[in-house]
């Protein structure tokens, strides 16, 4: 029989607020806070060009309850064109955007189906070959149970079956869990494929049958890094083919620049900016973190002579000049010096005394940030990543601030 070609996207985040991003100049802000709806145009051309079977979103098309008139609007857009191409879309909501939320509702056309708070079977012919996708939307923002096992068991091997799940496998709290699974839940349904959304990471769990991660259409801050888009599938119920495809706007990244031998400030700004200028050649509009490697004592000496904040606002005007433009967020040292070395005993104490900190102890030394009138609404909840970034800044400004008292 002929094989069947879909397109699997999730995680759409249409018109997230971008919070935490106010050091950005204007332009840039503006450039990010459009980059999802750059990303969903893609995806919409992408489908108009191409014509798949039929397009699957898999959850938090928004990004929040409360789905803005503007983000309504440019996805309506969106399946408009998508009707006039005569492509179906097969939609859930997931977390961000579930079905008691409050908004102004917009009319989709008729090519869409948006699955109910339910697990929900809907049957398709593509050119003579029956599909069944399995589905569901949250119905509340918190969906604990496992909804698993609402999923029927696929019977008929002559039909191709379709899981789409918005959730998160069970033990994986790099999000927050909800509908949780195991993989062997998933094989025991007999599925074809099962398209996943929620992690915003792209990856392949599971290959016979593919269990599959898209990641979102637009990395959100710096935790979400490297390119992001959909998959285009091709599965003809013995073999399946994926095709990952980019639509980030704006790309989060990390960027290694080796500072050996590095005397005088114009050497390590050169550096720098070959670094950055490759980066974006290659990937378009960025925002990256600058990662400092051989890192010797001649060189920390250079940075001495100046406070880190005047290196990074000097390289960010620097780059700003630049197109596609890249923002610099951070600076990172890794430091193989002797410095280190002689300084590494008291630096290992006070970062002893961080990792004994409890998450209340966190939060009471981060109150006065958080708790801040004006500062707090701009700043997203921590997580255990960001902790860890900021220990790696507290070890990295001890070294900087001893190499002055040298």
């Amino acid at each position: 029989m002929a094989s069947i070609r879909f397109i699997h996207a999730a995680d759409l985040h249409l018109d997230s607020p971008f919070k935490g991003m106010t050091e950005l100049p204007q332009e840039m802000l503006e450039q990010l806070r459009e980059s999802t709806f750059a990303a969903f145009d893609q995806l919409i051309n992408y489908a108009v060009e191409t014509k798949p079977d039929f397009v699957l979103i898999v959850g938090d098309v928004y990004d929040g309850e409360e789905r803005s008139l503007k983000a309504q609007m440019r996805f309506q857009s969106g399946m408009e064109k998508l009707n006039d191409a005569a492509i179906p879309v097969f939609v859930t909501y997931g977390n961000h955007d579930h079905l008691n939320g409050k908004w102004t509702r917009f009319a989709l056309p008729a090519n869409v189906f948006e699955f109910g708070g339910q697990v929900e079977d809907v049957c398709i012919d593509i050119r003579g070959r029956r599909v069944v996708l399995h589905g569901f939307s949250y119905a509340e923002r918190h969906i604990k149970e496992r909804m698993i096992d609402s999923y029927p068991v696929a019977e008929d091997r002559d039909v191709l079956h379709i899981g789409l799940l918005h959730g998160s496998a069970a033990g994986d709290e790099t999000h927050a869990v909800y509908a949780p699974f195991t993989i062997a839940d998933l094989v025991s349904k007999r599925y074809d494929y099962w398209a996943l959304g929620h992690i915003h990471k792209r990856q392949i769990l599971h290959e016979e049958p593919m269990v599959v991660y898209s990641g979102n259409l637009q990395g959100r801050h710096r935790n979400e890094r490297g390119s992001k888009g959909f998959y285009e599938v091709e599965l003809d119920g013995h073999e399946t083919k994926l095709n990952f495809v980019s639509t980030s706007s704006v790309v989060f990244e990390r960027v290694e620049v080796s500072c050996k031998g590095i005397q005088h400030a114009n050497e390590w700004f050169s550096a720098c900016m070959e670094a950055i200028d490759s980066f974006t050649y290659e990937n378009g509009s960025a925002i990256v973190e600058i990662i400092l490697t051989d890192v010797e004592e001649m060189t920390m000496e250079l940075f001495s002579q100046s406070g880190m904040d005047e290196w990074l606002h000097a390289l960010r005007e620097m780059a700003a000049e630049k197109e596609p433009f890249a923002f610099v967020q951070k600076i990172h040292i890794v430091q193989t010096s002797k410095l280190h070395a002689a300084y590494e005993p008291l630096v290992e104490s006070v970062l002893q005394q961080i990792d004994s900190w409890t998450t209340e102890q966190w939060k009471g030394i981060l109150e006065d940030l958080y708790g801040h009138a004006q500062a707090g609404r701009f700043l997203d909840r921590l997580h255990s990543e960001d902790l860890m970034e900021i220990r790696k800044d507290a070890e990295k400004l001890l070294y900087v601030e001893m190499s002055k008292l040298k």
